[in-house]
């Protein structure tokens, strides 16, 4: 078999034609004839090439309102014919079928279509039939066809012209074949995950185009982002992002989503260590900061209103790896840019998905997203005592941020202030300890404070060690079967203590 074969028939049917015009313009000059159909027949002759149409090729119109045009054997013969096959050679002659040797085609915009919330008539007829079927025959016959079935493989096919003229090696070809196999699948995902809604009866995700990042988790992993990070953010300066960048943005957008009053958050390995919602974001920073200014160091900054240049001065004072804000005054850049490396991320309005999933084992975790968070009408008290309305606004405050703390996990909040928060732990008691002595080592008096737990208490041990702390007010999803000794003990000590019956585990 001969690896290299010549281009000399070229089947072409698309939709979308960007681009187009040049390819075919070298095409011809390298003498490759057209086949093609309907538009894409009109817009070849229009470029002054000629062009065979489809119709004439397999004695049939294009019918059902052109559902069906390239549906025939005279057309799929030439493609999948083995070319060193004397049996198909021979049905080549005998039915007067001629060789395609390239085929450019592309798919109806289902996806775009879908997105577009139109009716479900118009998203069915941008199922696309005979594309599909054309790319995935000429894929199969990869050792003697090309196929482009992408506008985003122009360029390459346009390379090859440039530096073989209309030669394609065994290996061009394959890798066409790939990225043809790339594009169907994605297409059938697309359309399945239509029909299925949110019912998830079976797993299937396709994303293009990766982000090659500069490692994974360490500097021995490989590691890639598939995703659509540019609809979410634009990136204005700095490094490239990395593995332990993306997780802990991830983490920074969720939190700081939670609120709608100004707030400034900073996160450190996914976990806030300084967050505060003022009237300003130069007081929310600071306050923020004061929060931990130790963690603070090389961490992830967000919030969801402009930096100034005066906040931009302060934050500069420290180092740090990423920012993300909605905007940025022209002079706060001129500061922040000072640091090369420094990412700079202004974040896009971007509706986010509700599922989240992650692999494991031998397979892949789905679940929805928790994006329960309760309101001060949700909350039920437990004790005697009921929190006053300063209280209340910490206990929502400290409830969002344990959302986002990894468990087992205590937050202390005083004045819409983290203080300090107890994260990662395999004790309650442990998360506690290590929130109350941190707040201390900052400098926080937690008289007045309040305490959030993401679970239960099953014993009375960490109301009494926060009671004695000065903590006052307590929030948890309660359901504990000792639920009673936790009570009993705030009751008696003039604590009060409100439950969720929400848990908010994150691992």
């Amino acid at each position: 078999m001969t690896a290299t074969k010549r281009m000399k028939r070229a089947l072409v049917s698309v939709y979308h034609k960007e681009g187009l015009d040049e390819l075919l313009m070298k095409l011809h000059d390298e003498g490759v004839r057209f086949v093609s159909t309907g538009g894409t027949q009109a817009f070849i002759e229009s470029l002054g090439l000629p062009c065979d149409a489809v119709e004439d090729l397999t004695g049939y119109p294009s019918i059902l309102g052109g559902r069906v045009k390239t549906l025939h054997p005279k057309v799929f013969g030439g493609i999948l014919a083995r070319r060193e096959n004397d049996t198909d050679k021979a049905q080549l002659v005998e039915y007067d079928i001629p060789e395609i040797d390239l085929v450019i085609v592309d798919l109806y915009p289902f996806e775009e279509t879908a997105a577009s919330g139109a009716g479900e008539q118009d998203i069915i007829e941008k199922i696309d039939i005979g594309g599909i079927s054309l790319i995935r025959a000429a894929a199969k016959n990869y050792k003697d066809v090309a196929i482009v079935a992408s506008k985003t493989q122009y360029l390459p096919l346009m390379h090859i012209l440039e530096e073989k003229g209309a030669e394609t090696s065994l290996e061009d070809r394959r890798w066409f074949a790939k990225e043809a196999f790339a594009v169907s699948s994605g297409y059938d995902t697309a359309i399945f995950r239509y029909f299925d809604g949110r019912e998830d009866s079976a797993f299937r995700a396709a994303v293009n185009n990766p982000m090659h990042l500069r490692y994974g988790e360490n500097p021995h992993q490989k590691a890639q982002f598939f995703g659509a990070f540019e609809e979410m953010f634009d990136q204005i300066h700095g490094k490239e992002i990395s593995y332990n960048n993306l997780l802990d943005i991830d983490a920074a957008v969720s939190l700081i989503d939670e609120f709608d009053e100004l707030t400034f958050a900073i996160l450190k390995h996914n976990n806030a260590c300084g967050i505060a919602s003022r009237g300003s974001v130069l007081e929310a920073w600071k306050d923020a900061l004061a929060g931990d200014p130790v963690s603070a160091f090389g961490g992830i900054l967000a919030t969801n209103v402009a930096i100034n240049r005066e906040v931009a001065e302060e934050i500069n004072k420290i180092f740090f790896e990423v920012i993300i804000a909605p905007d940025y005054d022209t002079d706060a850049l001129d500061v922040l840019m000072q640091k090369k490396n420094r990412i700079i991320l202004i974040r896009k309005e971007y509706g986010g998905s509700p599922t989240q999933y992650r692999s494991l084992l031998n397979g892949v975790l789905v679940q929805e997203k928790d994006l329960s968070i309760q309101a001060e009408r949700e909350l039920e008290a437990m004790t005697v005592k009921s929190p006053d309305a300063r209280e209340v606004e910490d206990l929502l405050f400290a409830n969002k941020l344990v959302k986002h703390s990894k468990s087992n996990a205590i937050t202390l909040v005083k004045n819409r202030q983290l203080c300090a928060s107890g994260v990662g732990q395999t004790s309650r008691v442990d998360a506690l300890k290590q929130a109350i002595e941190k707040a201390h080592s900052f400098g926080f008096d937690l008289s007045g404070a309040v305490m959030a737990s993401d679970a239960f208490f099953p014993f009375p041990d960490c109301v009494e060690i926060a009671g004695k702390a000065g903590i006052t007010a307590i929030i948890q999803p309660g359901g504990s079967v000792n639920d009673k000794l936790s009570t009993d003990y705030c009751n008696e000590h003039g604590l009060a203590m409100v439950k969720t019956g929400v848990r908010h585990f994150k691992h």
